[in-house]
């Protein structure tokens, strides 16, 4: 696949992207460039080869989801400016 300059205008365009005419010339071989590369890409055997989402596997520690000690209602407000009834008091927004 080849860029013309009329594609690179017409994509500047739809991405709401000013360019002048010196500057689309100059993007022309560098897209071009770009898709050559991807293209090369596309001939790459991955036969055999597994999909990964990165180079080295990562594997996730999570702990169980058990119920912990909780019921800790005064140490938590006992860090709120303001509390009332058991509940962190904020001020009125809406009127």
């Amino acid at each position: 696949m080849s860029i013309d300059l009329q594609t690179v205008k017409k994509i500047a365009s739809l991405s709401r992207i000013s360019v002048t005419d010196a500057e689309a010339q100059a993007m022309v071989p560098e897209l071009n460039n770009i898709l050559g590369w991807v293209e090369q890409l596309g001939e790459v055997d991955v036969t055999g080869v597994q999909p990964m989402t990165a180079v080295i596997p990562n594997h996730q520690r999570l702990r169980d989801d058990v119920v912990n000690d909780g019921d800790m209602r005064a140490k938590v407000l006992a860090n709120a400016p303001q509390a009332e009834h058991g509940f962190f008091a904020v001020p009125k927004v809406i009127e």
